[in-house]
Parts: C-alpha cells; sequence; structure tokens
C-alpha cells in the first residue's frame, strides 16, 4: 500500500457487493478494485464486466496472494471467513470482511488474534457505525437529549418468506453456516450498534428456539443484557411472525428515543417539551461511510469504529445470546 492507492480484491462478489459495498470501494478517492473472485467463474467473469473490474478469477487465492492487490474484503458466507481470513493475514494484507465476523466467538477471536499478531489493519462491515443516521442518534444521546439514558428495547420480527416456506436450501438458514439463522445475520447489526451507541456489554443472557421447523438454524430468540456503565437492555427476534416489525426505543431520564436498525423511517425524539423528527437518508451505497472511514485510517491514521476488536466483543454477545461455548 502507498499514500496515494489502495487496490482491493473482493473474496465472494455475490449479492452483497453489487450495490451496498462493491461500487463505495471504486467511488472512494484512493481506492481501486482491482480483482474479484467467485466459486463460479463465468459469474465473476460477469461482474468484472458489468463493474469494470480487471481482474477476475475463481481461486480466491488469486486475489490474496496477488502481489497486484494490496488490500481485501471478505464477503462470503460466515462459516468461510476464518479461512480466508487467516491467508489474508498470512499474505500481510489488509482486510474487511463481511458482518458477522463468524459463526462463533472462538473462530472469531482467531482472526483477530492472527491479524493482530501481524499488526494488521482488520474491519468488520457493520457499517451502522459509520452511517450519519446513526450518528445522529449518538450525537443526541450525548448531548443530554433524553436525560440519563436508563434501558434500550428492540422488537424485530418479520414472516416467513418463500424461500424458507419452499424448503429450499438457504445459507442462511444453515444451523451448520449460522446457527442463529436471520438472527446472525440480521441481530448483529444491531447488537453491534447498541455497543457503539451505549458502550460495551457486560452481562448478558438469552434463550433461542425453532419454532417453525422450515429449517435447521433458531427463528426465534429473546435476550436481556446490560452494559458497562449500567444501562440494561432487551432484545426479541421472531422470523415466523405475521407481520414486520422493526422498533428501538432507547428510554431515559427526561425522554425517549425511538428509531429502526433496517427500516428507512425518522428518528423519534420525545420529551415534556417536544416531539421531534430527524430523518436522514441511507446512502444509495449503503456502505459509502463506512468504505470511506477505512480510508481514513489506511491513510490519515483516524481510527475506524469497525475494527476486529469491536466487532469480536459483538461476536461475545452473539455467543452468550445464543449459550454457544
Amino acid at each position: 500500500m502507498n499514500n496515494n492507492s489502495i487496490r482491493w480484491g473482493i473474496i465472494g462478489c455475490g449479492a452483497v457487493t453489487e450495490v451496498k459495498s462493491g461500487p463505495a470501494y471504486q467511488q472512494t478517492l484512493g481506492f481501486e478494485l482491482t480483482g474479484v473472485m467467485r466459486r463460479d467463474l463465468s459469474l465473476a467473469k460477469c461482474y468484472a464486466q458489468r463493474h469494470q473490474v480487471a481482474h477476475y478469477s475463481n481461486d480466491a487465492n488469486d486475489i490474496i496472494f496477488n502481489n497486484d492487490i494490496d488490500a481485501v474484503y471478505i464477503a462470503t458466507p460466515p462459516d468461510s471467513h476464518k479461512h480466508y481470513a487467516l491467508l489474508v493475514a498470512e499474505a500481510g494484507k489488509a482486510c474487511c470482511i463481511e458482518k458477522p465476523l463468524a459463526p462463533s466467538y472462538q473462530e472469531s477471536l482467531a482472526i483477530t488474534q492472527a491479524f493482530s499478531a501481524k499488526q494488521l489493519p482488520l474491519f468488520i462491515a457493520y457499517y451502522r457505525r459509520s452511517l450519519p443516521r446513526f450518528k445522529k442518534v449518538k450525537s443526541l444521546l450525548e448531548q443530554g437529549a433524553i436525560g440519563q439514558v436508563r434501558h434500550l428495547s428492540w422488537h424485530l420480527s418479520k414472516p416467513a418468506n418463500a424461500l424458507d416456506l419452499s424448503g429450499e436450501y438457504n445459507w442462511r438458514t444453515d444451523k451448520e453456516v449460522a446457527v442463529g439463522g436471520y438472527f446472525d445475520d440480521l441481530a448483529s447489526h444491531g447488537l453491534d450498534l447498541f455497543g457503539f451507541l451505549l458502550g460495551d456489554y457486560q452481562k448478558v443472557t438469552g434463550v433461542a428456539s425453532n419454532q417453525q421447523g422450515l429449517y435447521s438454524a433458531y427463528d426465534a430468540v429473546s435476550a436481556c443484557w446490560q452494559h458497562v456503565n449500567g444501562i440494561t437492555g432487551v432484545g426479541s427476534w421472531n422470523f415466523g411472525g405475521a407481520s414486520r416489525q422493526d422498533t428501538v426505543t432507547i428510554y431515559g431520564s427526561a425522554g425517549e428515543l425511538s428509531f429502526s436498525v433496517f427500516d428507512e423511517v425518522a428518528i423519534s425524539l420525545t420529551t415534556a417539551e417536544l416531539c421531534e423528527e430527524f430523518f436522514i437518508a441511507n446512502p444509495e451505497h449503503i456502505q459509502r461511510y463506512h468504505v470511506r472511514n477505512i480510508r481514513e485510517q489506511l491513510i490519515n491514521n483516524k481510527p475506524h469504529p469497525s475494527t476486529g476488536d469491536s466487532a469480536l466483543h459483538t461476536s461475545w454477545v452473539m455467543n452468550k445470546i445464543l449459550g454457544q461455548n
């Protein structure tokens, strides 16, 4: 790497890289998307041609150990994150990994230790820490808009979708890939965000079950926790409900803040004196600010809000909720 240009390669150029992340790497000043990999060579070629990427392959080593690539973005399903991440660390390159960091705390720990041992930058795509909408929530909390924060509550639910009901394979609900199913994929975003907003977790417990029997992973999870600063929280995630719901409420000594983790809705501030809303739209390429912040660390030494260490803490929280070893 140098201070003028950092050349990136993507391992796993699937759906998440089409709009959410891939273009963000291409449109960030000082970054260049040089190569992409997918196990199906024809799909890798198609992606490269559509996004005007010079190099494509169906072999991850062609990206990871390529001398024309300085940093690697791993965008594969979580059960392969450790395998690829350890290779990137071996190659001595900076890395960004899609969330969650890995299916278990132990695998997450192995990844962070490998990068720490070589003093290599490691970023995790918990991009909500960089989005203006959630930075506004953090600013309101820090300004004391609702007084002293006491408690957070989040409920997320959605009906079973057509793929769930069909019985066809979906890696997101395969317990060998993600034991928590959609909880791993979706709840990780919110739980990581709450650590960013309210500080590290101290005590965490939870229960999980498979209520519908549609797939092998859990489809219903509930949890309660306490942050180091004494703030308490509860969460419930159900993927067999009648309707979609996504509501977070943070209760304070002088008011409440409500918002959604995923839905495009306004932040709502309510106190005895006022009721105010703040609508902040997300960017078209939702990882834009996250990727820009990677650049700020790699080139300008400004700390990134989502690192291997912060994601490892989120993995610990997920581990505690699901009762994993």
